[in-house]
């Protein structure tokens, strides 16, 4: 039977070349998707329509499309103080990123000057972008720390693991407990949250402890705090003790063999247990999990993935394939795709009663990156 939400997409087969190609690192690499205003009107026909001549898409299918493109020419007015770069995850040691507000909804693009989707700076945060024969306002927001209104710190900016989508190289170090606490004071006055994620310098416990040691001296702060690491299966409880409001333990992936070749060396079932584990300690819908889509994985396999998490008290946060690293080669969804996975995550959480927006820190608080069901519709 069809899957009542599929589009003409990727049939979801596992890329031949996940079950051949070995793993190693390599430098990270922005395919981006290119769409001219004839192919989006083919993906888009619910444009509302006000006149002969002019037509305003909705904002799910704007941002499915700005998600899918990935990238814009951001010209004009000099607008570096709105761009941060990313020092773990697919986007580290890339061009840098900005976010887009429009009517209190975030979209977050990376800078890429060959992108058919030009916005233009005209000042103070004013822009004018076109995209897919449409113009339309918005504004550039200032960066707290990653990402507007939040210090989003990376802990460790190595790790000894290879997930094959992450670029975070080997050897680069951990910052000090007295370095985070600086960096979040020079933002302060523009945050609402701290959000701390890290790779892994030496094992999963050493790096849940001194996470943990940063925890309690920031929390001086009096702000919420989010984790977002590897755990270990004490890690949950060790957490809420150590003052962290919210936890984002990352599945990555939709089914346990994908991760098995994604993520070597690391346990999904671990994970798993964990993020139940929190449910009960920091209540649901305050317990999160990336899961990448775009890896070979059907719509199926993705919306059981999604039940899995969300009948247990659990927000999966579902995040398109950022090509990089050795995924380079793998292709973006597209915005149906993307529009189309939007639609099951909102009818999953709907069914189970979880609210998105109540969230504080990390990830679904931001909501650059993602479609978000109750924020972005």
């Amino acid at each position: 039977m069809k899957n009542r939400y599929a589009g003409d997409h990727d049939n979801g087969a596992v890329p031949s070349f996940l079950l051949t190609k070995p793993i190693y690192p390599m430098m990270p690499k922005i395919l981006v998707t290119r769409f001219s205003a004839t192919n989006s009107e083919k993906l888009f026909g619910n444009y509302q329509r006000f006149g002969r001549n002019t037509r305003i898409m909705d904002w799910i299918d704007k941002k499915s499309l700005l998600l899918a493109t990935c990238g814009a020419h951001l010209t004009g007015v000099d607008a570096d103080e709105y761009i941060t770069r990313s020092t773990a995850g697919p986007g580290a040691g890339g061009p840098g990123s900005f976010f887009l507000l429009e009517n209190g909804r975030r979209v977050r693009l990376c800078v890429d000057p060959g992108s058919e989707v030009v916005c233009m700076h005209h000042g103070g945060g004013a822009v004018t972008c076109d995209l897919a024969g449409e113009t339309f306002s918005a504004t550039l927001e200032k960066p707290g720390l990653h990402c507007p209104r939040q210090a989003y710190i990376t802990v460790t900016e190595s790790c000894t693991f290879s997930c094959r989508y992450c670029s975070v190289p080997k050897g680069r170090g951990r910052k000090t407990k007295e370095g985070i606490v600086a960096l979040i004071e020079s933002v302060l006055s523009s945050i609402d949250a701290i959000s701390l994620t890290s790779g892994v310098l030496k094992s999963i416990e050493e790096e849940e402890e001194y996470v943990l040691s940063v925890v309690r001296d920031i929390r001086r702060f009096s702000l919420p705090i989010g984790v977002s690491i590897v755990p270990t299966p004490a890690g949950p409880l060790r957490m809420k003790e150590a003052g962290v409001y919210e936890v984002k333990f990352n599945l990555e992936t939709a089914t346990d063999a994908l991760f098995s070749m994604i993520c070597p060396g690391l346990s999904r079932a671990v994970i798993f247990d964990a993020l139940r584990e929190s449910v009960p300690l920091f209540g649901r819908g305050h317990v999160f999990s990336n899961i990448i889509f775009g890896l070979g994985e059907t719509d199926e396999e993705l919306a059981t993935c999604m039940r899995s998490l969300a009948e247990t008290g659990i927000i999966p946060i579902l995040r398109p394939l950022y090509p990089a690293a050795a995924l380079a080669s793998l292709k973006r969804p597209g915005a149906e795709r993307i529009k189309t996975v939007f639609l099951m995550h909102r009818d999953i959480l709907s069914r189970y009663d979880l609210d998105v927006s109540a969230a504080r820190t990390m990830c679904p608080a931001c909501t650059g990156c993602d479609l978000i069901p109750g924020v972005d519709s």
